[in-house]
């Protein structure tokens, strides 16, 4: 490559223009850099559209801060990449490293095209501190529960945030481009998209949310997290950009966020080495565990999307999903829990209904969150461990608060009472099943197979 010649810079899960290690290796080649979006059915439609929603208002943003000079295409990114590159005569075509199932095909398909045409490609960094498959044991092999991970992550370490901004290089002007599609409608109220508004949430963290996050992420009634998992399922913002703020800092509240940021690096490494438990079971035993089927189970399952299980805490945060696009993390493991051991319902029913709404939708940390909580994961809390939906709320919801803001049946309901219903207000449902119940079934269940 010259100096002379121009690249591509295909934006994927990278939507900004600070701290990006791609933008950075580019500049080092040449100064004039076409910036490149493609639109991909084979991730648009799965996609639920909270997700494509924020998706599009994302790439507004992204196309502002470009000054109008982001191209979109359309269709096959083979296709379109090659064209793309070829119309502009691209010495290469730079991209952060996709490392999902999908995305790690299309890249080799991509990259052998290119190649084609004599075209290079030049993947640099990910939208994780450190690459999924670069943490292993001494012994070269991945690591299957949290804990060792997380310290070998934090000695393994990152590099610094790669000084970048719009103006390092010139942005060529697209010759023809798509027009992004219109936002469709959605029912629930999304959160402001783009970088900057990413790094506005992350200062106001610092500067408010830090000092009690330790405490305050476990309450769904306050507003004690960060917000910030769509800017970075979106790469609005990079883990590696919050982890620097943090270096140095001891406090409580430092020390749990860079564990939480350490979560989602496990489940990209998990998926990495075993992209197959993004639909199956990693703990293969649980293929052989029962769920019940039919219409019933159906029927069930349809009472838990609505947010009508007559679990308050339950269906605070089914309802809070479908208002939203976002459930407290606490309360996803609650729901979580009642649809696999209170239900009985297989955890990817679950997981499915949440990548049709979550604005943050991600597919490792989604799937393999699920599979913890269903007990078939790494690093699985004991399947015996079930969430009972009352006391989690009284714990974690001690006046009622979140419940009252989400299910408005129970509003007329003071105080703590309202996880224990004496009187249930006529409008709001019995509860479906009973948990004490459901427990022993669960239990039986996971008996038979693991034999104890």
């Amino acid at each position: 490559m010259t100096m002379e010649a121009p690249v591509v810079l295909w934006f994927r899960r990278d939507l900004r223009l600070r701290d990006h290690a791609a933008l950075f290796e580019a500049a080092k080649h040449s100064k004039r850099i076409l910036a490149l979006y493609v639109l991909d059915d084979r991730l648009l439609k799965p996609a639920g559209s909270p997700r494509v929603a924020f998706l599009l208002n994302s790439l507004r943003e992204l196309d502002k801060a470009l000054s109008g000079r982001l191209m979109v295409r359309y269709g096959d990114p083979v296709r379109e990449v090659v064209a793309a590159a070829r119309e502009i005569r691209a010495a290469a075509v730079h991209v952060s490293a996709d490392t999902a199932p999908y995305g790690r095909e299309r890249d080799d398909a991509v990259a052998e095209s290119l190649a084609e045409h004599r075209i290079q490609w030049v993947p640099t960094g990910s939208p994780y501190a450190v690459t999924p498959g670069r943490v292993t044991k001494p012994d070269g092999t991945p690591y299957r529960v949290f804990t060792p991970f997380y310290r070998a992550w934090a000695q393994h370490g990152w590099p610094r945030p790669a000084d970048t901004n719009v103006s390092i290089v010139d942005w060529i002007k697209p010759s023809s481009s798509e027009s992004l599609p219109e936002t469709p409608e959605v029912e629930c109220e999304l959160p402001p998209a783009g970088e900057e508004a990413a790094l506005s949430g992350w200062e106001d963290f610092l500067s408010a949310g830090l000092a009690d996050y330790a405490t305050e992420r476990d309450r769904p009634d306050h507003a004690g997290t960060t917000k910030l998992s769509p800017y970075l399922r979106w790469g609005a913002i990079h883990p590696r950009t919050m982890l620097a703020d943090l270096a140095g800092k001891r406090s409580e509240g430092a020390q749990a966020l860079r564990s939480e940021l350490c979560w989602r690096e496990f489940h990209a490494d998990v998926l990495w080495n075993r992209p197959e438990t993004a639909r199956r079971n990693y703990d293969r035993r649980f293929d052989g565990m029962r769920y019940d089927t039919g219409k019933t189970a159906q029927e069930m399952f349809a009472l838990w999307c609505e947010g009508r299980t007559g679990y308050p805490i339950v269906d605070a945060g089914m309802r809070q999903l479908l208002a939203e696009g976002w459930m407290h993390n606490r309360v996803r493991m609650v729901v979580a829990s009642f649809l696999v051991k209170d239900l009985h319902l297989p955890w990817w029913w679950g997981a499915r209904h949440f990548m049709k709404h979550l604005v943050d939708g991600d597919l490792a940390s989604n799937q393999l969150n699920w599979q913890w909580v269903a007990g078939s994961g790494t690093d699985a809390a004991p399947y015996f461990r079930i969430f009972n939906p009352t006391t989690q709320g009284q714990k974690f919801d001690p006046q009622g608060d979140y419940v009252r803001r989400y299910v408005p049946e129970l509003r007329g309901v003071e105080g703590k009472a309202v996880h224990v219903l004496k009187e249930r207000p006529e409008e709001y449902p019995e509860p479906i099943v009973e948990h004490a119940e459901e427990r022993q079934v669960a239990l039986q269940r996971y008996g038979a197979i693991t034999g104890s």
